[in-house]
């Protein structure tokens, strides 16, 4: 292979670990670079799977696809492929077959002589390991195996950027279902309860007053109705109707009418002339008042719960008020699910949130979000 071969082989093995590829075809594109360049007639590129004791990923070249069917399956980690993948140092032989860790290669298998193997490496820790074999014209010699080393390195980028956007694929399935549970629990789970009250106290009502049973029933379809509206936006990520086509005060009110409709307290909303904010701030604040109002009714035995919708200077102000039993101390060294998410949404949206709350005397939770 001339100098011009040489460079648009390697060329090709570096590209291939920036390219958008799978993993597979980078490195086939190695394998297959690393006999063109070493002029052998046999290579092949093992990453182990520690769990099984087989390979992860073995792929080959210089063999033929029916060559490679009637080998049958795939190596196991044992003999020399094992010894690569143990010790960090390169491995090169004049002859394989004399190797004290050579054991037999299967029926239809090629057979080889001069080796030469090189571990992938990440640091300290061995990916996997390059295997060559039958040098044309000679036996593999120290040029060989520095070249090698490089085509190795590239592997290990390759290996090291699939584990890496497995591990951020990982993390995104976990936030999403963080997500998927921070809805639940703030929009969710509070429409259920207003349910099961209204349905509770229309079963109350079927003997001593059917009209108001019947009326009583008509707020449970409507609870269903949202709670079913909010579960089918949370799953595609969508805002709540309202808040996306009439704003937040509109959302909020709707809210606050209906908690007040069907809740032993009494809720009230007052709202200042209240600008469009951004889609994201403007759930934020949705989504933490929705809270503050479920803790303050299920939890606090308020009386009354008081939410003001205002602008104070740049910052959109929420503020859910009420008169209930506050947070007793364990409470506020420890925060609920509720209170943290909470926390994490004012973070995201760039705001801050603030609690104040005294055991007796009630708690105040203020939001505030910057305007665009």
């Amino acid at each position: 292979m001339d100098a011009r071969e040489e460079l648009r082989a390697l060329s090709a093995a570096v590209l291939a670990v920036t390219a958008r590829q799978s993993v597979r075809e980078v490195l086939q594109t190695i394998v297959s670079a690393a006999r063109r360049l070493l002029d052998a007639r046999y290579a092949a590129l093992g990453v182990p799977d520690e769990d099984s004791g087989a390979f992860a990923e073995f792929v080959v070249d210089g063999i033929s696809d029916a060559q490679w069917r009637a080998i049958g399956p795939l190596p196991r980690q044992h003999g020399l492929l094992a010894v690569l993948l143990r010790d960090p140092e390169p491995l090169r032989l004049a002859d394989i077959r004399r190797h004290p860790r050579f054991e037999y290669w299967p029926k239809h298998h090629p057979e080889l002589r001069d080796f030469l193997g090189m571990p992938i490496m990440h640091g300290s820790e061995i990916l996997g390991a390059i295997y060559l074999a039958n040098k044309r014209g000679g036996e593999f010699d120290r040029d060989d195996e520095d070249l090698l080393r490089i085509l190795a390195g590239h592997a290990a980028i390759a290996l090291v950027n699939a584990r890496l956007y497995e591990r951020s694929r990982e993390l995104s399935v976990l936030e999403e279902r963080d997500r998927i549970a921070r809805e639940l629990h703030d929009s969710v789970a509070q429409k259920l309860f207003s349910l099961r009250l209204t349905a509770d106290a229309a079963a109350a009502l079927v003997a001593r007053d059917p009209e108001r049973a019947v009326a009583q029933l008509g707020t449970v379809r409507a609870l269903a109705a949202d709670a079913s509206d909010e579960l089918r936006a949370i799953v595609v990520g969508m805002r709540p109707a309202d808040l996306e086509h009439e704003g937040l005060d509109a959302a909020l009110g709707k809210q606050v009418r209906l908690l007040d409709r069907v809740h032993a307290a009494r809720v009230k909303l007052v709202a200042g002339s209240v600008p469009r904010l951004a889609p994201d701030r403007e759930d934020t604040a949705y989504r933490v008042a929705q809270e503050a109002l479920h803790n303050a009714l299920r939890h606090a035995d308020a009386r009354t719960v008081g939410v003001s919708l205002f602008v104070d200077g740049s910052a959109l102000v929420v503020e859910v008020r009420d008169d209930g039993h506050g947070l007793r101390p364990t409470d506020q060294g420890r925060e609920s699910l509720g209170l943290t998410s909470m926390r994490e949404r004012a973070e995201a949206a760039g705001g801050r949130l603030v609690v104040d709350s005294k055991p007796g005397l009630g708690t105040t939770v203020r939001l505030e979000v910057p305007l665009d």
